[in-house]
């Protein structure tokens, strides 16, 4: 009876009880191979900690990584005319809008939202590479402008992350036009007076390179990330010659001057803080997510009674 009761009950109640593990538990870096734990990769913010190499991020996990507390207000931005070209190719372009809305959670391409870091208000606008590949169309410029009439109205600085696959071919025409209506955005900014800091994330191309990704008063990019107008295979293919090894990453570029700075993700933060509230004339912050005390202000009568003790023992001495 011990055996029965002790050992085959238990098994048998082990094989029926037995939970399914998740497939998504454990995730493979495309780099070097090694396989991540979900929460870990999570909390290094889709990092690698093995090599460093940087996967994907959405802009709202971004979001709640970088605000503090992970608190932040979704801007709403204008909605355009969906599919006003009728375009199909192999499905209808609402299908598939439907279809990458459904595999992102998202309404579009680009989320815009206000919220503080390091204490400083700002306003933030990311693209989704996982949307139709964050390609611009009418509702990324619509996003753009968004984001800097906020930003002009609470006088706050714009911080854009960019990553896309370029216009969206979809809208034809129009998603050209977002290049000459967003470039319009930024120059708002600057007339306001207020910095605009672009983070340029893998890979950012085409006509988003083109225009609003490269027009900051900031470049930084995460590090190894593509960075282009036409890709390095397309440029071999026409004038028949070999790239430099890196050519068109974000090393490279910061080597010839066309980057400011290239930080890893999970010290992205900190950096934006800092070039923040230098641009904007803050003090700088200390540690604990707290900004810098204001200086206390000198008072000429409290200087002279420290330096009375100091009379009157030496007229003493004197005396002596």
């Amino acid at each position: 009876m011990n055996w029965i009761t002790n050992y085959v009950r238990p098994t048998i109640n082990s094989i029926f009880s037995r939970r399914e593990v998740p497939e998504n538990l454990w995730k493979k870096c495309d780099e070097c191979g090694t396989m991540l734990f979900h929460r870990e990769l999570s909390d290094n913010q889709n990092v690698c900690t093995n090599c460093g190499h940087h996967m994907h991020i959405t802009p709202r996990d971004r979001f709640k990584a970088m605000f503090d507390g992970g608190v932040f207000a979704e801007v709403k931005v204008p909605e355009p005319v969906v599919d006003p070209l009728k375009f199909r190719d192999q499905k209808r372009y609402p299908d598939r809008l439907k279809a990458a809305q459904k595999n992102t959670g998202e309404k579009e391409a680009m989320l815009v939202a206000t919220g503080e870091i390091g204490r400083t208000p700002i306003v933030a606008a990311a693209q989704d590479f996982s949307f139709m590949a964050g390609s611009m169309g009418m509702y990324v410029g619509n996003a753009i402008i968004a984001a800097a009439e906020e930003a002009v109205k609470l006088g706050r600085p714009l911080v854009l992350f960019s990553a896309a696959g370029g216009a969206r071919m979809q809208e034809g025409i129009l998603s050209l036009m977002q290049m000459p209506r967003t470039t319009v955005a930024v120059e708002m900014l600057k007339e306001a007076g207020l910095p605009y800091i672009v983070v340029l994330t893998h890979p950012t191309t085409g006509g988003v390179t083109a225009s609003y990704a490269m027009l900051g008063d900031v470049h930084i990019s995460e590090p190894n990330a593509l960075i282009c107008f036409a890709g390095p295979r397309v440029i071999e293919q026409t004038i028949r010659e070999k790239l430099p090894e890196g050519f068109q990453r974000a090393e490279y570029l910061l080597d010839h001057g066309m980057l400011d700075r290239v930080t890893p993700r999970t010290e992205m933060r900190d950096e934006l803080i800092t070039i923040i509230r230098m641009m904007m004339k803050l003090p700088p912050q200390v540690h604990g997510d707290l900004p810098a005390p204001e200086p206390e202000p000198q008072v000429e009568g409290a200087e002279k009674d420290e330096k009375a003790p100091e009379d009157g023992a030496s007229g003493e001495d004197k005396k002596a």
